[in-house]
């Protein structure tokens, strides 16, 4: 259920699988077939936060527990920039693009780390450290351009610190 592949759950995946499930049974205790759906966003961050990203086994399981359609899932996931339905990286690293950030440089800090990294906006390394993404804006627009390693936030930001960044993960 962790992955896009047809393998053996690990003892890892069955313990949150059964986290997963304890959630969405503690939500829908009680609650009629028609409010299911209601509760469909937090129980995908919930999944989210548990297997780092929303497989389809994921989806089809939540599916299942909420008896709604699986397109349902997916649009809801497709349509929420947070939620994402690949693997990400250990390192989650988000240039904000959003208006302020964009004049400011944020396309030259993104270019910055697509040539430190090797990979395009949207991928992760082949070694599943790091995954590159685009923001449309933060809310920090007073220290634009702004960047986001998982929940760290880094103002100011300039091609020349992305190197510095890059070595604070690697710490």
């Amino acid at each position: 259920m962790g992955c896009n592949c047809q393998k053996t759950p690990t003892e890892q995946d069955v313990k949150k699988i059964a986290e997963l499930d304890q959630y969405i049974d503690s939500l829908l205790a009680g609650t009629s077939d028609e409010r299911r759906s209601g509760f469909l966003i937090q129980i995908l961050h919930r999944a989210q936060s548990l297997f780092g990203f929303l497989s389809e086994e994921t989806q089809k399981h939540v599916s299942e527990k909420l008896r709604i359609p699986v397109a349902e899932i997916y649009g809801v996931i497709s349509f929420y920039s947070y939620f994402t339905d690949k693997p990400v990286g250990r390192y989650k690293i988000n240039v904000c693009t959003g208006t302020a950030c964009f004049v400011k440089g944020a396309a030259k800090v993104l270019e910055e780390f697509k040539r430190n990294l090797g990979i395009q906006e949207g991928e992760t390394t082949g070694d599943g450290r790091f995954f590159l993404g685009g923001l449309r804006c933060v809310g920090a627009c007073s220290l634009a351009p702004v960047v986001m390693v998982n929940d760290r936030v880094y103002g100011n930001v300039t091609a020349e610190k992305v190197a510095e960044i890059l070595a604070e993960c690697k710490e």
